[in-house]
């Protein structure tokens, strides 16, 4: 008996020893219908990752995973921690994801565990983690939100502090995302000014990888904020796993990859520090950019499909509603216009089919500023007067009159030395006070972080829109990234530049799409210079790039479907490239949101009847390719050709867009097949953007077949012909 008690005693006294010295730890957890990112705090507060991957089930046992490895007895560490906000100044040694320099100088920053909340969002949940520093009054909320349906999570974090003086952040990442795998490989999407988004893959090894962009305003010149990593293997369209992830920031950012000594994968995306130790006043916040990642576990097509989906429905201005396919003039006429040029051009606009004329630049300035090319004007937005007497209300009512809306183009934060603008308000302008000044294409970038330039951007928009409310759409460009690098404006915080500007910004496109939410807008920065999800929340749509080269587009419009849905992607048919068909031309163009940038008098009577007739068979055909489900089937990258289909969410409509760039002479051509079908529906095939007088030669045109077939077995949609293309539909029966 007493042996029996003595036991019992030991029991429960090595029952209470180990509860002493493993409190109890709390998880969190994030999760959408197929992933889980799981948090843990530890011991000491410190908060970690404990799992990021396939979903687990609800009735897993999170006790079961692999704690992180903390400090041992000894002091050391003997693997990396995954801490979820690492520090500068801790005993990581690797890139940090917040760097502090506190009021007193010292560089060294722990946060700590204070405590967790959460609440339902439209289409999900956000989580809000509270941490902060027990040595100095900084807090840091870290921002989860989830989207189950649409397998997205974005997150940021909120940093502030109560020092009695103010406090410079060195590094300004929103996140840390630890990845495990054996090998890791890059996909990433470089090149310049119209070639744009041309994907590149590398395996990451040891040290780190960054990819990041520093020109300010047109910041995406020569790399697009975003990137895929494969887990195991290269990036794959159907299988593998694979990291999805896009910036939400008009500005400078950077991605730093970094494979540890013991191949652990350490993601951080956010604020290009250079040039930006940015100071914070007490009693403020700093909000870092979202960033956007998806994981799919059956390759980088469904990733991109949960991307579209999630873009339409709550990211995109205006992503569930109708687009408006239109004719700018800008390769019609450039700067050589007057109102009976464009009344004509606005006549072709009816006449070809489209919903609205868009003017493009040069309609702005007077006397020595007139805009007549692209080194005058910019900054005096009053129309005109030689040009169009009658200015902007003439224009809306002729094309009123006509029967299509108008839409106009501006650059608002961009200026001209000659201008009016330049001589009453030089404090408004970056530009060095000491050097001699370089012109970027003859112009420079208006001061964004000052209020004032911010009110000056926005009245741009609402002086027209106050004198036309009928204004319809608006192309917003943006030509030059920052040079010069000094604001007026900033003054001793000269750090602050470039996060300021970029929030001046978005300052300003947010308060014109509060105040004007049903006057679509599209994107432009000198081509594809700005396509990120921060801007796009003000924004209908993007110009994917200057280069409108069909074969070109083809490889472009391939990298921008990664990450963003047709219906915000524009493309037009225009004179690049002529010795490709219009029919081609217009092709290329028809599987993003169809624009026309051409004059109809370079068109013969049947290519005009073909471009009307492709224009009336895409409207019919937008349930599929603006609001379904995108299946990229055919890589450029890997062969010949491209092919690509959509199917409606119902699934009772799909188009095929199938096309041959430079085939080699007598080359094995593969059968092509679909993807997202119904299997045990049939479908009527019809081969549609036929030239006419034309018939198609199309195996199994006319025919009906089963949606299983078409999936499995495929057709003969591709040819040895350089630049022929097809678009064919399935209509469910």
């Amino acid at each position: 008996m007493k042996k029996a008690i003595v036991l019992t005693l030991l029991m429960l006294a090595c029952i209470a020893c180990f509860a002493s010295s493993e409190p109890l730890r709390k998880e969190i957890r994030i999760s959408t219908d197929r992933v889980d990112l799981i948090l843990e705090v530890a011991p000491d507060q410190r908060l970690y990752q404990l799992y990021l991957g396939e979903r687990l089930s609800d009735t897993f046992n999170v006790g079961l995973l692999s704690r992180p490895e903390y400090i041992s007895g000894n002091g050391t560490l003997e693997k990396r921690a995954r801490e979820v906000y690492s520090c500068s100044g801790n005993e990581d040694y690797f890139e940090p994801a917040l760097g502090i320099v506190h009021a007193d100088g010292n560089r060294t920053s722990y946060l700590l565990f204070q405590g967790v909340e959460r609440r339902a969002i439209e289409g999900g949940e956000e989580t809000v983690i509270h941490l902060a520093d027990n040595q100095y009054p900084v807090k840091v909320d870290l921002h989860y939100v989830s989207y189950p349906k649409e397998n997205i999570i974005k997150t940021w974090s909120v940093i502030s502090h109560q020092e009695k003086k103010p406090i410079l952040l060195t590094n300004l990442y929103s996140t840390m995302l630890y990845m495990e795998a054996s090998k890791y490989y890059l996909t990433e999407f470089s090149s310049d000014w119209a070639e744009e988004v041309r994907e590149q893959t590398q395996e990451l090894t040891f040290g780190k990888k960054m990819v990041d962009t520093k020109l300010g305003s047109r910041a995406n010149l020569f790399c697009q904020p975003f990137f895929e990593i494969g887990l195991n293997q290269p990036v794959q369209e159907q299988q593998g796993t694979v990291l999805m992830g896009t910036i939400a920031w008009t500005g400078n950012w950077r991605y730093t990859l970094e494979v540890d000594n013991n191949h652990l994968l350490c993601v951080l995306p956010g604020i290009n520090p250079t040039a930006s130790d940015y100071t914070l006043k007490p009693h403020t916040k700093f909000v870092t950019p979202e960033f956007i990642f998806s994981i799919s576990f059956t390759g980088r097509s469904q990733a991109s499909r949960d991307f579209h989906d999630w873009a339409r429905q709550y990211q995109v201005k205006d992503g569930m509603g109708p687009r408006i396919s239109l004719l700018n003039n800008w390769e019609n006429t450039y700067f050589d216009f007057d109102e009976a040029k464009l009344a004509e051009c606005m006549k072709e606009a009816r006449k070809l089919g489209v919903d609205l004329f868009l003017l493009d630049d040069g309609w702005f300035g007077n006397g020595d500023n007139a805009r007549q090319g692209d080194n005058a004007g910019l900054g005096d937005w009053e129309v005109n007067h030689q040009k169009l007497p009658n200015g902007i209300p003439g224009l809306v009512q002729t094309a009123k009159a006509t029967g299509v809306k108008f839409g106009i183009w501006i650059e608002p934060e961009m200026i001209n030395p000659r201008s009016e603008l330049m001589i009453k308000h030089p404090e408004w302008v970056i530009k060095q006070p000491n050097r001699e000044t370089y012109y970027y294409r003859n112009q420079l970038v208006l001061d964004m972080a000052n209020p004032e330039v911010q009110d000056y951007v926005y009245h741009v928009v609402e002086s027209i829109m106050t004198e036309n409310p009928e204004v319809a759409f608006f192309k917003w460009d943006c030509n030059a990234p920052i040079t010069n690098i000094y604001s007026p404006y900033e003054k001793t915080q000269q750090g602050n530049l470039y996060i300021d500007h970029a929030r001046g910004v978005m300052q300003v496109m947010k308060r014109v799409a509060t105040n004007y939410p049903d006057v679509p807008m599209m994107l432009c920065s000198g081509g594809g210079g700005r396509c990120d999800y921060e801007a796009l929340k003000y924004f209908t749509e993007f110009w994917c790039s200057d280069n409108t080269d069909p074969v070109e587009r083809i490889f472009i419009q391939w990298g921008f479907s990664q990450f963003f849905p047709a219906k915000a992607m524009c493309a037009h048919v225009t004179s690049w490239n002529k010795s490709a068909s219009v029919k081609f031309r217009t092709d290329v163009a028809s599987m993003c949101k169809l624009g026309f940038d051409i004059g109809l008098k370079e068109l013969s009577d049947d290519e005009l009847a073909y471009c009307k007739s492709a224009l009336a068979n895409w409207k019919q055909l937008t349930p599929a390719i603006l609001d379904g489900d995108q299946y990229r089937l055919v890589s450029p990258y890997e062969t010949n050709h491209m092919a690509v289909n959509y199917v409606s969410k119902d699934q009772s409509l799909a188009v095929l867009f199938a096309y041959d760039l430079h085939p080699r002479f007598s080359e094995t051509l593969h059968k092509v097949c679909l993807q997202g079908l119904n299997p045990k529906a049939v479908y009527k095939i019809e081969e549609v953007n036929l030239m006419p007088g034309s018939s198609s030669d199309l195996k199994f045109n006319g025919c009906v077949v089963s949606g299983e077939y078409l999936m499995k077995v495929g057709l003969d949609a591709l040819t040895c012909q350089s630049m022929k293309s097809r678009v064919v539909t399935f209509v469910q029966q």
